[in-house]
């Protein structure tokens, strides 16, 4: 059946994650673009990860996804003292069989909170990358599939703080999405302040969409069309960034296929089966500029200006 005849009919199941959406809306209040760009992400099957000051919610918005959308949950605290096994599991021998038995870390579920993921190691932080982009981790050399649908939603903390280490360009670039929180609106954060906590009502949110339909969801995106221009509108944005001198250096054909992913994702949460450049807009901020770094002699520039810089240089 046709991606438009599925969004005409009533018990939609694109509307399933518009319910999780108002859903997370109702706990973390006043950041309703945050959360549509987090399940954008998810629906693209991409990795996020959230850039904040601590206290502003980052940890609370893995915890309620993973309960949203009925997925089996696990958190990572990463510290300067993780290691690697901590993260995959180890082999550990077995007197009763004379064998070695992989007892799996809490990296094989299904949504993954890399907490503080930039206060380990880059060797800790290492242990992610064959896990986020192939969806499976190699122990022992054997090579072990992870859960699907399989999601990392990672934390990181200004790096101006103590004891944080840099995200190499590497691991950045498994990303599909940055985002950051930032504090709540003065009305929003009376509310928070006068209501209930927060962690109650994660706790006992029902979930909205299980993992089966996620997985269709997905599917789905993948259906959604772009059209001729709008793939030449996406490409214009590459060679910018690649050409224009104002970046060291421009963005990956990943990079350029993660953004089509996450505008047709964007395209389908407003229930359209194709995308349109308002789309590719409105995800490229969250999607390219933590893939790019200004060259020598341009400014600083915050992301806002980056990414309006990028599409006040692209046409249409």
């Amino acid at each position: 059946m046709p991606l438009s005849e599925r969004l005409a009919r009533p018990a939609l199941e694109a509307n399933l994650p518009l319910a999780a959406l108002d859903a997370a809306c109702a706990v973390i209040l006043g950041k309703p673009r945050e959360l549509r760009l987090a399940l954008t992400c998810l629906l693209a099957r991409g990795h996020l990860l959230i850039e904040d000051l601590p206290g502003v919610g980052k940890t609370t918005l893995a915890h309620l996804l993973a309960r949203l959308l009925g997925l089996d949950y696990a958190r990572i605290q990463f510290t300067s003292d993780l290691l690697p096994a901590d993260v995959i599991g180890v082999a550990v021998y077995d007197r009763a069989s004379e064998d070695f038995r992989f007892h799996p870390g809490p990296l094989f579920s299904q949504l993954i909170l890399a907490d503080e993921i930039n206060r380990a190691t880059p060797k800790a932080q290492s242990a992610l990358l064959e896990a986020m982009e192939e969806r499976q981790v190699t122990v022992e050399g054997e090579t072990r599939p992870l859960p699907e649908p399989f999601f990392v939603i990672a934390t990181q903390n200004p790096l101006h703080q103590v004891g944080t280490f840099p995200l190499p360009e590497s691991q950045l670039d498994r990303f599909l999405m940055r985002i950051h929180l930032g504090y709540p609106a003065a009305e929003q954060e009376k509310q928070l302040l006068a209501g209930e906590d927060r962690r109650a009502m994660v706790a006992r949110q029902p979930p909205v969409l299980s993992p089966e339909q996620l997985m269709a969801l997905q599917e789905q995106v993948s259906e959604v069309h772009a059209a001729a221009p709008v793939i030449d509108y996406v490409h214009g944005i590459l060679q910018f960034t690649r050409s224009s001198g104002r970046f060291l250096y421009g963005l990956s054909p990943r990079a350029g296929l993660g953004l089509l992913r996450a505008a047709k994702a964007w395209a389908l949460l407003a229930g359209r089966d194709y995308v349109i450049p308002e789309d590719v807009q409105a995800v490229l901020p969250a999607c390219v500029v933590h893939r790019l770094a200004l060259g020598e002699g341009v400014g600083a520039l915050d992301e806002a200006a980056v990414a309006a810089d990028i599409l006040n240089h692209v046409a249409l």
